[in-house]
């Protein structure tokens, strides 16, 4: 039997089921109230997701086994998307209800219905990168807490305007950089800042591209997805397949390629490895003094500079000696960890990444310490950490200040490659020094209605 995913999706088809969906009634379960044992209604914390894409579906399937949330409403500009998800949702739920029925999730294509419910306690903003700072704003500005997916932003003026709201209303934040609730990295960073490697030398990670200024010719735009609401607050443009891939999402970020919606893979990747270092570093509030592009000679990588003298070196995967110093105890042969990063200091070195990687030269740094980490793990670990924040009226693992200047890296990174040029940066101001041309590029002009 086709179900309502397999038959093709008018638009007119769309505006009906939609406006179904939106105004359908929440029915409570009996196990809101606690009568099965489970975490009565009172006491769960209600969501609301907008973005239901590839890492949007991810979240959501977390969130659903979690017991002390509700998923009420999802958003999203696909229809496919949209319905895939508010399926999700009442399926899981139905499972606990002795009728094996549920229908209590609402669906939204615009974001701002969604926000206009008083019974969200908090949103899940997994869209892409150009309405991460819109989103959150509007969010906090209706009084929800929000869990935004990395990095925080597209502009430096954005991340600001991101912080300055959130204290403002007094909201929880947490931002999608998962690495802070895992183990692996816990240990690798308080090692590091307790000086197991004496004073830090260098550092390397991996994924350095920028996003470029592309044009792609114009398709005819899906009649299953809302391209205005898509570009949001970025410039017009025609629709194109390679931005957008139409039902179910094939890729985390298709669209990062483009400068208008993203800052590339040095962005989308980058910064899960630059909020290692600023964390290993003790540099949560600040970040560096100078950000210089390969194309300058003076490395053959983009570099940053820290105060303390601290070199964090972008490489392509792997340190080759004919452009690296290779540190004792180093098999060139090793790739370096996707997002996570190599530490070298006087002592030695220590290299961390996801999945439970984590080693050390000498070996003695990291032989006794807790075996085998779980990546899934992690990311419960920091949905629980953001729920307890809300529950606490606390700031999270990853609060929306510390995301905001580990975000700062990779939009100095783009700037840097993007105009060629070695640049001084005060992370204090979080300007440019004496550069007013490139600190016209800490912001973009935004498309109307949208703003922060």
């Amino acid at each position: 039997m086709r179900t309502a995913l397999d038959r093709p999706m008018t638009r007119r088809r769309f505006c009906r089921s939609t406006a179904a969906i939106a105004a359908a009634p929440w029915i409570v379960p009996g196990s809101a109230i606690g009568a099965d044992g489970a975490t009565a209604a009172s006491d769960r914390i209600t969501l609301g997701f907008i973005g239901v894409g590839c890492m949007g579906q991810g979240h959501l399937r977390h969130f659903l086994q979690n017991a002390q949330a509700q998923v009420l409403a999802v958003c999203d500009v696909d229809a496919w998307r949209l319905e895939d998800a508010k399926i999700t949702v009442e399926r899981k739920y139905a499972e606990a209800k002795p009728s094996g029925a549920y229908r209590g999730c609402a669906a939204y294509v615009d974001l701002r219905e969604l926000l206009a419910r008083g019974d969200l306690d908090a949103t899940v903003i997994v869209t892409g990168d150009r309405w991460h700072a819109v989103a959150t704003v509007l969010a906090v500005e209706s009084g929800k807490d929000v869990y935004v997916e990395k990095p925080l932003c597209l502009t430096i003026a954005e991340g600001r305007a991101m912080v300055e709201a959130v204290r403002r209303h007094g909201r929880v934040c947490q931002v999608g950089l998962q690495q802070r609730s895992g183990r692996e990295f816990r240990i690798a960073c308080q090692l590091v800042r307790d000086g197991a490697l004496g004073k830090i030398d260098r550092i390397y990670t991996i994924f350095n591209q920028p996003s470029v200024d592309i044009q792609l010719p114009a398709e005819p735009t899906p009649p299953t997805l809302h391209w205005d609401l898509w570009l949001g607050p970025s410039p017009w443009r025609p629709f194109n397949h390679r931005f957008h891939y139409l039902g179910r999402p094939l890729n985390v970020v298709p669209w990062e390629f483009c400068r208008d919606f993203g800052n590339g893979a040095i962005a989308s990747g980058g910064v899960h490895a630059f909020d290692v270092v600023q964390w290993a570093l003790g540099m949560d509030e600040s970040g560096p003094v100078e950000v210089i592009p390969p194309e300058t000679g003076q490395f053959p990588d983009l570099t940053f500079r820290y105060a303390r003298g601290e070199l964090l070196h972008v490489t392509d995967g792997r340190l080759d000696s004919r452009r690296h110093s290779i540190p004792p105890g180093w098999d060139p042969a090793t790739p370096i960890q996707p997002f996570g990063a190599v530490f070298v200091g006087e002592r030695g070195w220590i290299h961390v990444g996801r999945n439970g990687y984590l080693t050390s030269h000498p070996a003695e740094i990291v032989r006794n310490l807790p075996g085998h980490y779980d990546h899934l793990l992690t990311v419960q670990d920091h949905h629980a950490d953001f729920l307890k924040a809300v529950r606490a009226r606390g700031r999270p693992a990853c609060d929306v200040s510390i995301g905001h200047h580990s975000t700062i890296l990779p939009i100095l990174g783009c700037i840097a490659r993007w105009t060629g040029r070695a640049l001084r940066w005060d992370p204090s101001r979080e300007e440019f020094v004496g550069d007013a041309d490139t600190n016209r590029m800490r912001q973009r002009a935004m498309r109307e209605p949208w703003r922060v």
